[in-house]
């Protein structure tokens, strides 16, 4: 990406950047960054550094497990937006579908009938997109 705010800067905010895009994919990613204006992109250079570049980029857990952990935790906090990102992230973090099925089912216990329920709408949705997208080639 050319042009970045100049607080998109350093080897912290590079290092979160190339894994963020891996994990979440180019397009949302970009489209994230370029939409930054001077009230989101503090959050966006946090997020970028912290939670994707420290956090994502530690050797101590391996990138399926973290997207185990995130889609168990933003379902029980019933974040669908998120959820719905995560999810994609699964995938390419190379979850299958039922794995994913597997893991809103154990929450449904934990997290209730409600958050289950919208975790499953919001996975389904999110392998229809997946399906549409594998079908344009």
């Amino acid at each position: 990406m050319t042009d970045r705010r100049p607080e998109f800067q350093g080897e912290q905010f590079e290092k979160g950047l190339a894994i963020r895009r891996e994990v979440l994919g180019s397009s949302y990613v970009d489209r994230s960054i370029a939409g930054a204006d001077d009230v989101t992109a503090p959050l966006q250079k946090l997020l970028t550094e912290w939670c994707w570049g420290e956090i994502w980029g530690r050797p101590g857990l391996e990138r399926k497990m973290r997207s185990v952990l995130n889609l168990g935790m933003l379902m029980a906090l019933n974040r669908a937006d998120e959820f719905k990102l995560h999810v994609r992230g699964a995938l390419n973090n190379g979850l299958t579908r039922e794995e994913i099925v597997e893991i809103i089912l154990q929450g449904a216990i934990y997290c209730g009938a409600p958050a289950s329920l919208d975790a499953m709408r919001s996975a389904k949705a999110i392998f229809a997109e997946f399906d549409a997208e594998t079908e344009k080639g």
